[in-house]
């Protein structure tokens, strides 16, 4: 039996790597191209937790600067996405370091911004994130409009 490419079908390189680690057989493993599956895996967690959390920001900037259109469906879609961030951070601890780190969130809170950006037409943001960890992920609060 050939062995599957890595760079064929990654699906069926996949289930080829299981069933040769299932086997025992270690010696016909594609070690570099498992190492870097595995650690693709961290960073596709990560990348959820960005995107959520962006999206979360993006609604949170929306609430703020758009009183008038507060409601029922933001609310439901900031309740979501912080229930979605808190099963990320349960199911996987070691992401809550991302949360304290300025990089990341300097690349969230620019996405967070470009999509209220274009979801409203405004373009006042703020370019940082106004707004603790703690108040982000309180599923009880939520922003008071500027000047408020």
């Amino acid at each position: 039996m050939s062995l599957k490419t890595y760079d064929g079908d990654i699906i069926v390189w996949a289930n080829e790597q299981a069933r040769l680690l299932r086997a025992g057989a270690f010696s016909q493993l594609d070690v570099e191209h498992i190492a870097e599956e595995i650690e693709d895996v961290g960073k596709s967690e990560k990348r959820e937790l960005a995107s959520r959390m962006a999206i979360l920001l993006a609604h949170l900037l929306k609430w703020q600067h758009q009183p008038q259109r507060q409601g029922k469906r933001w609310q439901r879609t900031i309740k979501e996405q912080r229930n979605a961030l808190a099963i990320c951070i349960k199911k996987t601890p070691s992401l809550k370091a991302a949360l304290n780190d300025g990089d990341w969130w300097s690349g969230v809170c620019s996405d967070a911004v470009a999509k209220a950006s274009d979801e409203t037409g405004l373009d006042d943001f703020p370019e940082s994130c106004p707004w603790t960890v703690q108040e982000i992920l309180d599923a009880a609060w939520l922003p008071a409009s500027p000047g408020v």
